[in-house]
């Protein structure tokens, strides 16, 4: 007995009759119900609570996560009229059991996952029966929007989906991000444990803003107040400091940022990693990008069939990266940038449209989507950067890309609690709001480096697609707080 969800987009065959005609033929078929010789093999099932819908034939198409098959119920030794007739109209998206013979398909079943084989069925309940109107169609769910214009067929905005979020996941191009997305979780933590890594869980409310700006959510806290958590960096230094080494977290960070662009959440899960080093930090940026590569190694070998159903949907080109990393440092990315005609200072942070034209400028001159961008300006890093020893101007930090948009910001402390506090009073900062992190490097602390990784921008950019709000389950951004 196989439970799946009933698409009932019931092809019935001959079971197209309409409502007038099936009213007319009630007493004749009550009187037929008494010789129902399948009675047993159909209906609808009691609510579970934890104990033990006519011609000859119709077609149902049956669903299991992403997967599905064409299920065939046709009159016979398994299957009267009544029972034809039940299973055709039978509302879309209910959840069934169905008992059947898998039976070779005459010829491929071009809607299917499932294009070589047909489910006979023999038996049939209805667990649970969805409501006959839903929100939205899953067929017009999972149409590229391209096809839809072209042919004049339904598709279904971003806010429906995302107001009706339950129905939408079930689309096989949903269940495929969300599968893909927990791979990279996976991956992510097998590597970094394979590497010697140690997992630990920071705090998400705390009493001063991690990284010293504004874009902070305050919350009430007893008699006083607290802040959302922007970063687990600083705890992943106290960490360091109490001699683990190496960490990470997986864990939700929380921007306030009144941004509503395609890349932006207020709260995204945060793939954090930071590690001591011995003589420099590039030591730690080989890490973490050896770190990526493996994931995206992991993505190609392990989530081919969930890569291929996304694809149907949002065509893409496959992702392209480097061994090892090509790694820029932001002088150079300022050259080639001016070089394409954009006026910019030395000292000027990327803006968003030019970070997308460096993305192809690096793809043309070394055909790798994934790179490093080292030695940023000083002036539009966090206060906890370590300058660089040779042009102060210049800091010992850098940021990773993926298809010319940014996934990771990372960088090399300071861990010299006098440097530490100058920096900080330089940025404005209530030194009595981090004096328990200045002082966990009063008594002993390894140079060490580290980074934040996007896990919803990584899953978006691997596949190509458009919108950060696709690879968040349940997104959060400044106009949208439920479901």
């Amino acid at each position: 007995m196989v439970r799946e969800r009933s698409g009932c987009s019931a092809m019935p065959s001959a079971a197209g009759r309409g409502q007038g005609q099936d009213r007319r033929q009630e007493n004749g078929e009550s009187v037929a119900a008494a010789d129902d010789y399948a009675k047993e093999r159909y209906g609808v099932s009691p609510m579970i609570q934890s104990q033990e819908k006519s011609g000859k034939q119709c077609f149902l198409v049956l669903r299991q996560q992403q997967f599905n098959i064409q299920a065939l119920v046709a009159v016979g030794q398994h299957a009267s009229k009544q029972m034809v007739k039940f299973a055709a109209n039978i509302n879309k998206e209910s959840i069934v059991d169905v008992e059947g013979v898998v039976r070779k398909a005459h010829q491929k079943i071009g809607g299917c996952t499932q294009q070589d084989v047909e489910l006979h069925v023999q038996r049939i309940y209805v667990i649970s029966l969805a409501e006959p109107r839903l929100p939205l169609q899953l067929d017009d769910a999972v149409r590229p929007e391209v096809e839809g214009e072209e042919d004049g067929r339904a598709t279904v905005n971003q806010d429906t989906r995302l107001d009706n979020r339950v129905i939408d996941l079930r689309t096989s191009t949903s269940q495929a991000i969300f599968c893909l997305q927990s791979g990279i979780c996976q991956l992510f933590r097998e590597t970094l444990i394979r590497k010697g890594f140690v997992e630990i869980q920071t705090p998400k409310i705390i009493s001063a803003a991690s990284e010293g700006g504004a874009n902070v959510f305050t919350v009430s806290y007893f008699k006083s107040s607290a802040y959302l958590a922007q970063s687990p960096q600083l705890y992943k230094q106290m960490c360091i400091c109490a001699d683990f080494e190496k960490v990470f977290c997986v864990g939700p960070v929380f921007r306030a940022e009144d941004s509503n662009t395609h890349r932006h959440l207020t709260e995204f899960v945060g793939l954090d990693i930071e590690m001591a080093f011995n003589y420099h930090y590039h030591e730690v940026v080989d890490e973490i990008a050896d770190t990526l590569v493996q994931i995206f190694k992991g993505l190609q070998e392990r989530f081919q069939t969930e890569t291929q159903t996304i694809s149907k949907q949002f065509p893409c080109e496959p992702f392209k990266f480097l061994e090892p990393t090509l790694r820029l440092e932001y002088c150079e990315a300022v050259a080639m940038l001016r070089e394409a005609g954009v006026e910019m200072g030395d000292e000027e942070d990327l803006s968003t449209p030019n970070e997308k034209l460096l993305g192809r400028l690096v793809k043309e001159k070394y055909d790798t989507d994934f790179y490093i961008l080292d030695k940023y300006p000083l002036a539009v890093r966090p206060f906890y950067t370590m300058p660089d020893p040779v042009n102060p101007k210049s800091s010992n930090s850098y940021d990773m890309f993926m298809r010319g948009e940014e996934i990771l910001s990372g960088a090399q402390r300071i861990h010299d609690p006098q440097l530490l506090t100058e920096r900080a009073q330089h940025h404005g900062i209530d030194l009595e709001k981090i004096k328990a992190y200045i002082d966990s490097f009063r008594f002993g602390a390894p140079p060490h480096a580290g980074g934040g990784i996007g896990l919803e921008r990584v899953t978006m950019l691997y596949l190509g697609l458009h919108n950060v709000r696709q690879t968040s389950m349940f997104p959060r951004d400044p106009k949208r707080l439920t479901p």
